[in-house]
């Protein structure tokens, strides 16, 4: 997925002169043929997150269109306060390309988890926020970015996701995709949470449970309008995302819902309200917190049977 939204940059500066490419400590070999073609439109800074933020706002209020790349935690929770008045207090056409979000640097521990990006971000007016849940959707964001108006976040996952997109279906960044038809659950994932979410469908499947899946690639703007006609007929809405449950995709949901008077009941995975300390890989602290597909089964069959389910963080 990196590799996707890394190489598409040089095509979209091809394209577009106003592309350039920001980056922050990432080592040799990144954009290699960017930097030899293109090197007045090519930066690599050292580890001042800050800086490269206070710049990309310059070059933008020059006219260029700046992307930039680095880790995830220090592009969002460092550079809040140059995020909200460099950037977003001028509506500026900056591009956050955010890696490792959600538990990808797990084994780096609290530090370098990403759970709180949405939150912070969906605070800033007139940003944009965007998880696409595969390599080719990736691709189809690249694609779509130089047309979002205002700044705009992309969160990357791990990388070597599988590939649930589908190409037929029409994709626009604002836009939800409906995945599966709802039945008496519908789930409402974003990245590759929605993989789990379709995995879990097909479980609860086996169990006479039938679930549909939206897949809000894009947190703000909520396309509120697709998800709330596809919770028309349904028991349950399910919100999974690799964040906290608190102020991520799920309180989207819910506020919306409560906005529209919308009395279906809703759901959030995610994890708790605290920090993980655990070192291991991705899988294992997402199973901790119950956002494998066995977890998300057992919080689906505990709503619906009116029971609150005692487990893991985050079920």
């Amino acid at each position: 997925m990196r590799k996707v939204a890394i190489n598409s940059i040089h095509d979209l500066a091809k394209r577009d002169p106003r592309v350039v490419f920001i980056g922050s400590d990432l080592g040799p070999g990144v954009l290699e043929a960017m930097r030899v073609e293109m090197p007045d439109r090519f930066f690599m800074e050292g580890v001042t997150e800050q800086a490269i933020i206070g710049i990309a706002a310059g070059l933008a209020m020059a006219g260029y269109m700046p992307y930039i790349n680095t880790i995830a935690t220090f592009l969002t929770r460092r550079c809040f306060e140059q995020l909200a008045v460099d950037v977003c207090m001028h509506h500026l056409p900056v591009r956050l390309i955010a890696s490792g979000g959600g538990a990808v640097y797990a084994p780096l521990g609290p530090t370098h988890m990403a759970f709180d990006d949405f939150a912070l971000l969906r605070t800033l007016p007139g940003m944009t926020v965007v998880a696409p849940c595969d390599a080719p959707e990736m691709g189809r964001v690249m694609d779509g970015s130089l047309d979002v108006d205002g700044p705009l976040y992309i969160r990357i996952a791990k990388g070597s996701d599988p590939v649930i997109s589908r190409p037929e279906l029409p994709f626009k960044i604002g836009k939800a995709i409906v995945l599966e038809e709802p039945g008496e659950v519908l789930f409402v994932g974003t990245g590759v949470m929605t993989t789990r979410a379709l995995l879990a469908r097909e479980q609860l499947a086996a169990r006479g449970i039938r679930a549909g899946v939206v897949h809000a690639h894009t947190v703000k703007p909520l396309d509120v309008d697709t998800i709330a006609d596809a919770a028309r007929n349904v028991q349950l809405v399910v919100a999974v995302e690799e964040h906290f449950r608190n102020g991520g995709l799920g309180t989207a949901v819910a506020e919306s819902f409560g906005d529209r008077g919308i009395a279906t009941p809703v759901v959030r995975c995610g994890f708790s309200d605290a920090y993980s300390y655990d070192f291991g890989s991705q899988e294992h602290v997402l199973e901790v917190a119950g956002l494998h597909p066995a977890g998300l089964v057992a919080t689906v069959e505990a709503a619906l049977a009116g029971r609150k389910l005692t487990a893991p963080v985050g079920a």
